[in-house]
């Protein structure tokens, strides 16, 4: 018990100096103090009371999220190393848009990883049991509006990019963003007593459809530079990607706020929710 109590304030204090970091411009220092949350949540959910098909899946899940966050970490010192790549400076060159691509892939692997995180998150929902609590009715609701929300934002730009290849750019963490809306709609009724269970995935899903927006942006800039449109030209300085515009502009600390606190949330209300179908 003592355990595990230690483990989850080790997470809270990293976590919000993950956010500290992002608030002062260290993004180095806050993936580090963001990684170093997540293990000490996994270590929290293995330890943890709860049914055992619980606790394995939400560990599984934070466990996937702890290797994205080392990937970051890795792409963080190739950028740093390598220089970040400037957006519309006219037409780029056959290097600069090759290392531009490069860059839109290893964002659909990290994309990846977040898809294969939520899964298993999601899969930790479905273990628990449900007892037809009336929140599950308004959490169906919320879920039907967030998912209208992101698909009237996320359909703004479609028109101006061929849609078959922009969904084959951003497909991983356009379902991540969807299966979290998923599990966002099962977990009112398998919530805990306070509601972490909800709120975690709503906060998850906020970070999910905005890491889809940040991957449609990067390809749409991409794909602007390297087959611009017959009758369009580009000048020095112009903005050839608008993908994130229907998208609330936060703050990198904001950003860190809502993803950390999601996933702690959800990993904490779906171990109580556990308890609570245990002790009943």
């Amino acid at each position: 018990m003592r355990l595990s109590i230690g483990l989850l304030v080790a997470s809270v204090a990293a976590g919000l100096l993950s956010v500290a970091a992002a608030l002062l411009a260290m993004p180095a220092a806050s993936l580090q103090f963001g990684l170093a949350m997540l293990l000490a949540l996994l270590g929290y959910a293995l330890v943890g009371q709860g049914a055992r098909r619980v606790r394995w899946a939400v560990a599984a899940g934070v466990g996937l999220l702890a290797v994205v966050a080392v990937r970051l970490l890795g792409y963080q010192g190739q950028a740093e190393e390598a220089g970040w790549l400037t957006y519309g400076q006219g037409v780029a060159n056959a290097s600069e848009l090759a290392r531009w691509r490069a860059t839109v892939d290893r964002e659909r692997i990290t994309a990846l990883g977040l898809l294969l995180g939520v899964l298993c998150l999601a899969a930790g929902v479905l273990a628990l049991p449900s007892r037809g609590r009336r929140r599950g009715v308004a959490t169906a609701v919320l879920a039907l509006l967030v998912l209208a929300w992101f698909g009237l934002n996320s359909a703004r730009d479609l028109g101006r990019y061929p849609l078959p290849d922009l969904l084959a750019a951003v497909w991983p963490a356009l379902l991540a963003a969807l299966v979290t809306v998923g599990a966002l709609a099962l977990s009112g009724r398998r919530a805990d007593r306070h509601g972490l269970l909800p709120l975690g995935m709503f906060l998850l899903f906020l970070a999910t459809a905005r890491t889809c927006a940040d991957l449609a942006t990067a390809w749409s800039g991409w794909w602007a530079m390297a087959e611009p449109p017959d009758a369009a030209f580009l000048e020095p300085g112009m903005r050839v990607s608008t993908s994130t515009e229907g998208f609330p502009q936060v703050s990198s600390a904001m950003e860190a706020a809502i993803a950390l606190a999601g996933v702690g949330l959800a990993v904490i209300g779906a171990l109580r929710s556990s308890r609570e179908a245990d002790a009943s």
